[in-house]
């Protein structure tokens, strides 16, 4: 045990990346006095501790943490993000590769949205990617029933009030209009329930497509619908910082492999599906990126 090493990390985070519970679950899995260390009953979170130290939970020993990883999926339309339905409805858990580890969600697009959802098996990393501190924007192409004019969108720019809750100022442009319909570009720094829906309806829009496009530097591009690609190890330790004993070496799959699903033609990767019901949700630095984290815009049809 070590309260100081650089190559220590706290006790709930090391259980939340050898995938045993959340960190909030965790630490209440250390007050409760179900955690050893070294044979020794631990009551604090804050304990450090290395790679050469013995941990338990409930007896039982905890294996290695698992490097922390990062994919970006293309979520398609019908789709909840959660473990569970109550209504039964189909999850993101159940349509991905049955390879993959336990991963969650970074953020969350509701049932009838689609695009770009990030997906990592390290609950510290979800956490630093889903706070409005980093500042990272959320960019989405919207098609909407109604009329829309640089005047009419001009309060949701501003920053609405919808049904007593106040929505940050977004970003929004006029792409071109289709019949009855309009496409817009819309980018904005945090993610409340049906936001974008909720801002332009003010505006008198009515959404009809909702497809996110990048989550700060994270592209789309042309990840096919359903697809599962991973983002390169360099790419998270160039760009978020993560030391290299907490990532996945490079080449090496573990069986889950670097990439899954499929990509568009062109893209050089064969489709595979899954139905794998192991992978769970709980309830950063901005940077530019390379490689894969970087592509052009997806091509949308009507």
């Amino acid at each position: 045990m070590s309260q100081n090493d650089d190559s220590s990390e706290r006790i709930a985070r090391r259980l939340s990346r050898a995938g045993i519970a959340s960190r909030r679950d965790a630490e209440a899995m250390i007050a409760a006095g179900r955690v050893r260390v070294n044979g020794k009953l631990i009551d604090s979170p804050a304990l450090n501790v290395t790679a050469a130290d013995r941990i338990e939970v409930d007896g039982a020993p905890v294996a290695a943490a698992e490097p922390t990883r990062l994919w970006r999926y293309h979520k398609p339309a019908g789709l909840v993000t959660s473990a569970r339905d109550e209504k039964g409805r189909p999850t993101i858990f159940e349509k991905l590769p049955p390879e993959l580890p336990r991963v969650m969600s970074i953020g969350r697009l509701d049932l009838n949205s689609e695009g770009l959802l990030l997906l990592t098996n390290d609950g510290a990393l979800k956490r630093r990617l889903e706070l409005p501190a980093t500042g990272w924007v959320r960019k989405y192409r919207v098609r909407a029933k109604g009329t829309a004019t640089e005047e009419s969108l001009e309060p949701v720019r501003r920053g609405v009030t919808v049904d007593g809750e106040r929505f940050q100022p977004m970003g929004v442009t006029i792409d071109r209009v289709q019949g009855a319909n309009v496409w817009l570009t819309v980018g904005l720094r945090e993610g409340r329930n049906r936001e974008v829906r909720r801002a332009l309806e003010s505006a008198g829009l009515l959404v009809n497509r909702l497809i996110r496009i990048s989550y700060g530097p994270f592209q789309l591009g042309d990840l096919a619908s359903g697809a599962v690609e991973e983002v390169r190890a360099k790419v998270l330790r160039d760009q978020l910082g993560l030391r290299t004993s907490e990532m996945q070496p490079e080449g090496d799959s573990t069986g889950s492999g670097s990439k899954a699903g499929a990509r568009t033609p062109g893209g050089g990767k064969p489709k595979e599906k899954g139905t794998g019901k192991r992978h769970e949700p709980e309830s950063g630095a901005p940077g530019r990126l390379r490689g894969a984290a970087r592509r052009r815009g997806p091509r949308l049809r009507s």
